[in-house]
């Protein structure tokens, strides 16, 4: 079986496929402390809590922004396979990509796309919520171009409640009322509503740009649910897109 690790900033998700199923799906803390022994032990206790085996996997694609925790995710990979993929330059033959600076796309872009153009088609949007809010596009022909990046929603959050004395920090939910009764409620909208008007103007115009008003947009990473009940602009939810990209980019490797 393939494990699939996609390494964010905040947190890592890791995906444990059998062909193109999605066995088991786990997240875990992204910590630049831990060691490949601390990796190791942690992976090991989520097989032994679904009963089962870390033995049972044989291959592991991985794809990571956090440089200086690859070399010990590589170490791990290593003891529990011969056979691993890294997603970026050793996989750019199997990936299509037209942008001007490829060596700079982070790994989870290239798979989000790669997993948009295989599920869903192409042209498409991936809106991707996590740390940052990234936004990704595939051209007609199946092509990642580029996109945006913007905060994250709980990056807004954090900043406005350490920088304003009377603001505090505050759940990451949609607000009852589009006009705020309470401090808590006018955070929300802001915050939460905001970023779904930001998402909505950006698709907007980046559909203009691209020539494609009828192309699917996904949202997927681990705050999408907050922001999709504040919106109608997404076609699909796909928290697990990213993994799947993973799983297609070490298929077509394989």
């Amino acid at each position: 079986m393939l494990l699939a690790i996609d390494m964010g900033n905040t947190q890592t998700a890791l995906g444990l496929f059998d062909g193109d199923v999605l066995v088991r799906s786990w997240r875990m803390p992204t910590d630049r402390t831990f060691t490949s022994d601390e990796i190791h032990v942690r992976l090991d206790g989520y097989f032994r809590m679904c009963d089962m085996k870390l033995s049972s996997v044989d291959a592991v694609a991985f794809a990571g922004v956090v440089p200086e925790l690859t070399r010990e995710w590589f170490t791990v990979a290593r003891r529990l396979s011969t056979s691993v993929v890294v997603i970026g330059a050793d996989t750019e033959g199997v990936t299509k990509i037209h942008a001007r600076n490829p060596e700079e796309i982070g790994a989870d872009r290239i798979a989000n796309a790669v997993g948009a153009e295989k599920l869903y088609g192409a042209p498409s949007i991936v809106v991707d919520f996590g740390t940052a809010t990234n936004i990704d596009v595939v051209d007609p022909q199946g092509y990642y171009i580029g996109g945006a990046i913007a905060p994250g929603i709980r990056i807004s959050a954090d900043a406005l409640a350490a920088r304003a004395a009377r603001l505090a920090s505050i759940p990451l939910e949609a607000p009852a009322h589009m006009i705020g009764r309470t401090t808590a409620e006018a955070m929300q909208v802001g915050i939460v509503v905001g970023g779904a008007a930001m998402v909505e103007g950006l698709i907007k115009r980046i559909r203009n740009e691209l020539g494609a008003p009828h192309c699917h947009v996904i949202a997927t990473g681990g705050l999408a649910g907050v922001i999709a009940g504040s919106t109608d602009v997404f076609d699909a939810m796909d928290a697990q897109l990213t993994l799947k990209g993973i799983s297609e980019i070490y298929r077509r490797m394989s």
